[in-house]
């Protein structure tokens, strides 16, 4: 199996966390998104959208979007519950993920540490911030009450929240107004298999 992915990327980064936490055999492939690697011929036959992560399979299918990946990964294992409401619950916060949290913390975070903080591009930065801070505050409620995000075992939900959330300090966003984000980055952290950004 190949993965197609940037560990600078949380979004692969998820990707990556799960397959080291199941020990799943793969082999990682760079992709510089920067350098325009997701545009090419070669890989739009792998992802017609032109995002990494993408992965191949063994059997020469591909598989995109980070938290489809996790639900894939995932099925069968403790990472996603048998119960139907609390499996709901954990597809709630992937959803969240992708809706609420990641269009304010990555993106923030991409023009605060890629591109430096351009001037045509300050406002936008700032505006993202509010977005941020109520997502991070929406995980900071919940953990306060539970060990992880859907009850007291790591889920998806963990995995995929976790990605950006560790890094938003990246982008401009205090995490020490979250002691309950912190505590749960550091329970994630001491998983056995656990792997940080490149």
């Amino acid at each position: 199996m190949k993965v197609y992915g940037d560990l600078q990327s949380g979004n692969c980064l998820k990707v990556k966390l799960l397959l080291s936490f199941l020990n799943i055999e793969h082999e990682w492939i760079h992709v510089n998104i920067l350098d325009g690697e997701t545009k090419t011929d070669e890989f739009l036959t792998k992802n017609p959208n032109g995002k990494i992560p993408a992965v191949e399979l063994d059997d020469g299918r591909y598989l995109c979007e980070s938290n489809a990946l996790l639900g894939y990964f995932s099925e069968n294992t403790a990472f996603l519950p048998t119960d139907t409401y609390t499996k709901a619950k954990v597809y709630e916060w992937l959803f969240f993920e992708q809706y609420s949290h990641e269009p304010f913390i990555a993106v923030a975070r991409f023009i605060q540490k890629y591109l430096g903080l351009p001037k045509e591009r300050a406002a936008e930065y700032h505006a993202l911030q509010a977005g941020g801070n109520k997502a991070l505050q929406i995980m900071e409620s919940q953990l306060s009450k539970t060990q992880f995000l859907v009850g007291n075992e790591m889920t998806i939900a963990d995995i995929s929240l976790y990605a950006y959330s560790h890094v938003a300090d990246e982008g401009g966003f205090d995490l020490s107004r979250y002691p309950a984000i912190q505590h749960w980055c550091q329970r994630i952290q001491a998983t056995p298999g656990y792997v940080g950004m490149a």
